[in-house]
């Protein structure tokens, strides 16, 4: 019996875009980098420690992590505001609410029974 993967919520699928101090370079994961024929989707931490900036040529140690481009802004730091629901998983989030549209039609059904 094969175990399923762990689900990501939205927050850790979108992968973080790194910025060159030096002079604003932006690695995104989602291009690569194709000077140094990095292919699209690596992240940046399995970079080979080799690599450099394309533009000025600086160390892996001076980028800064800036965030995920495909996520809003601050998404991640509010997680953990509300009743728990942004830490669903897509497919928990579908079961809560299609489970709450099935409550609420057995219990609107349930009201003929009164009659």
């Amino acid at each position: 019996m094969t175990e399923r993967p762990k689900e990501l919520t939205l927050a850790e699928q979108a992968a973080s875009s790194y910025e060159c101090r030096a002079c604003g370079y932006v690695y995104e994961p989602s291009k690569g980098d194709s000077t140094a024929n990095i292919p699209s989707g690596t992240v940046f931490e399995a970079l080979p420690e080799t690599w450099r900036c394309p533009v000025c040529g600086v160390r892996r140690s001076q980028f800064v992590n800036i965030g995920a481009a495909d996520v809003a802004s601050g998404f991640a730091e509010n997680l953990n505001y509300g009743l728990g629901v942004n830490r669903l998983t897509p497919n928990q989030k579908n079961l809560l609410i299609f489970g709450a549209l099935v409550l609420g039609f057995l219990f609107f059904m349930s009201l003929y029974g009164l009659s």
